[in-house]
């Protein structure tokens, strides 16, 4: 059986389309096709059922895919392998959620970018859950940073680690409000302040309403920047009450410049997700990356 085919076979199976198969192989649609009838031809049994949008594998399918998958995945670290130790260095395409990527993955994957002929190059691209899970599945990334988890068998995830949110704002703004201990389930005294958030739909605020208070937020934002760095900033100089991660507010709260205004029992918690296209891992430069990061997050948490 040509090798080929199978690569394109498992390809399919994971991508769950001939169009995103096509792209991730560096292949034109009908020439992914083509290969699948052929295998398809070969074994005598229809391999996927085509439906408007993508393909679903057959039990046929799911069984050859579950056998032949992890051997061309061995193959695939053999053959990297091999360029890795002919290669001084790799690129590595990183993508993540701007403030999380920059405050805690960078640093951490600095060190592996050294000159000592086991590191790589780095190139890294900014964007929601949403944009980076695409970019990831249609070839532009090797390794994202997720907060939600993908479906399907083209993208694996790992958890990499949970940050907690704070509810915090400028001391001159839990004084004027007359802020101390708030009852658990309570909002009420919050109402009155002004909002600062990353959107319109005010996502940190809202889930931790929903979480904390088991409501929902009654406020509009009054600013909105889309950098939680930027809402960081914003809440010190006074502009309103913001929900932050802790590790990105730790420091202006160790300096007052902010308060927490609230410290619940079970604090809201958001898990990150390392993610690659599934048996990737088997190139070295992406499986370093990974197990670094997994290292280093051992210390977030």
């Amino acid at each position: 059986m040509d090798l080929a085919l199978l690569r394109t076979f498992v390809t399919v199976h994971r991508a769950g389309s001939f169009t995103r198969a096509a792209a991730l192989l560096g292949l034109s649609q009908p020439a992914v096709t083509s290969q699948i009838r052929t295998l398809e031809r070969q074994l005598g049994r229809p391999l996927f059922l085509r439906q408007a949008r993508g393909v679903t594998p057959t039990t046929i399918g799911d069984e050859l895919a579950h056998k032949a998958a992890p051997h061309l995945d061995a193959l695939v670290e053999i053959a990297e392998r091999g360029l890795d130790d002919e290669s001084s260095l790799r690129t590595l395409h990183l993508a993540g959620p701007p403030e999380f990527t920059a405050e805690r993955a960078l640093p951490a994957l600095v060190e592996l970018t050294g000159d000592d002929g086991q590191g790589f190059a780095l190139r890294t691209s900014f964007g929601n859950a949403e944009e980076t899970l695409e970019g990831l599945a249609a070839g532009h990334h090797d390794l994202a940073i997720s907060t939600a988890r993908p479906r399907g068998a083209l993208l694996t995830a790992t958890p990499l680690c949970d940050e907690e949110h704070v509810l915090v704002a400028s001391p001159r703004w839990a004084e004027r409000a007359g802020l101390g201990e708030l009852p658990l389930k309570d909002a009420a005294a919050l109402e009155r302040l002004p909002v600062v958030e990353v959107h319109e739909s005010l996502p940190f605020v809202s889930r931790y309403w929903a979480s904390v208070f088991d409501s929902r937020p009654t406020a509009s934002g009054t600013v909105i920047v889309p950098d939680l760095r930027a809402v960081l900033g914003c809440a010190a100089a006074g502009a309103g009450l913001a929900v932050l991660p802790r590790y990105l507010c730790t420091t202006a709260l160790e300096r007052g410049e902010v308060v927490a205004l609230h410290e619940p029992a079970v604090p809201p918690l958001r898990t990150y997700f390392l993610v690659v296209r599934t048996g990737t891992l088997a190139m070295p430069h992406i499986a370093r990356a990974h197990e670094w990061l997994q290292r280093a997050a051992s210390d977030w948490c």
